[in-house]
């Protein structure tokens, strides 16, 4: 029997799809509501590397169902899919709250930031 802990496993050791392996990613800018986010080479290819993880998973999932395997096997792959999700939103989340937020709490622009965070929170929790 396969257990969460086995699958996450697997989506820790999901191979990455190669043609990401030489991407080289500089500190990244965008904005949102008028101020720039900047984000750190690593923190960007730790957080991308964890999403091509969980497309590779998900694609895996879609092969399970078109094969008809199990109901619950499924249900149990899906359940790490989403493990797997919150993990890598929780790294998005502490990497705004570290930089993004203290950013803007510097530049005087932290009552902003605090509200964009919050309608995000909003659509993002359930």
């Amino acid at each position: 029997m396969t257990t969460y802990k086995d699958i996450n496993e697997t989506i820790t050791n999901f191979p990455l799809d190669p043609s990401l392996e030489d991407t080289h990613i500089e500190n990244h800018h965008h904005h949102h509501g008028g101020h720039p986010h900047i984000h750190s080479e690593e923190s960007l290819k730790k957080i991308t590397n964890r999403l091509s993880r969980i497309e590779g998973h998900i694609r895996g999932v879609k092969t399970m169902v078109t094969e008809n395997r199990a109901c619950p096997e499924v249900l149990v792959q899906l359940a790490a899919v989403r493990g797997a999700i919150d993990r890598v939103s929780r790294l998005i989340l502490d990497e705004h709250l570290s930089e993004c937020i203290a950013r803007a709490a510097k530049e005087g622009n932290i009552d902003a930031e605090i509200e964009e965070l919050k309608a995000a929170l909003d659509r993002f929790l359930p």
